[in-house]
């Protein structure tokens, strides 16, 4: 039997979100390889190397928030929660709505300017929460509100 990919993907605006991240990132190293490596001598770089990184960095950017806007996906089942991440190496995990512990909102700050927000399913789980980033704020909450009252639904003690 093949596990299918879950059906629902994250918000369109998550790629712009990961590439503004990714863009801020990338400058602080691009910016600490130029200026603090030869200021304080703790890692002298020739231009070259620094404009490696800098093709690095725009690559990443131009390629990474689409590629995982790609991959990521979740759905919701009356059983189970499903999740597929990742971008370089794929994960695919399944929540049973009976071992559901707590759903968390939670909203960063730069995602907040997107209005995007992640939903976190704990679980009585060793490999540990089932992650949704990327959403739309409003389908979060909605999302935490249809799971809480499903998993609440469900006999057991989710352990």
């Amino acid at each position: 039997m093949q596990l299918r990919e879950p059906r629902e993907r994250v918000s369109p605006r998550a790629r712009l979100m990961w590439a503004l991240t990714a863009a801020v990132e990338g400058l602080v190293l691009v910016v600490a390889a130029t200026v603090a490596g030869p200021v304080t001598g703790w890692l002298p770089l020739p231009w070259w190397a620094v404009g490696a990184v800098a093709v690095v960095v725009v690559a990443y950017v131009l390629v990474v928030p689409s590629w995982r806007y790609a991959v990521h996906r979740w759905e919701v089942t009356d059983t189970a929660v499903y999740t597929q991440t990742g971008w370089w190496a794929r994960e695919r995990r399944i929540a049973p709505m009976s071992r559901i512990q707590t759903v968390d909102h939670v909203e960063g700050a730069i995602a907040r300017l997107f209005g995007l927000s992640t939903v976190t399913v704990t679980t009585a789980s060793a490999a540990g929460a089932l992650e949704i980033a990327g959403l739309d704020r409003d389908r979060a909450l909605a999302l935490v509100d249809e799971l809480t009252r499903m998993a609440d639904s469900v006999p057991g003690d989710a352990t």
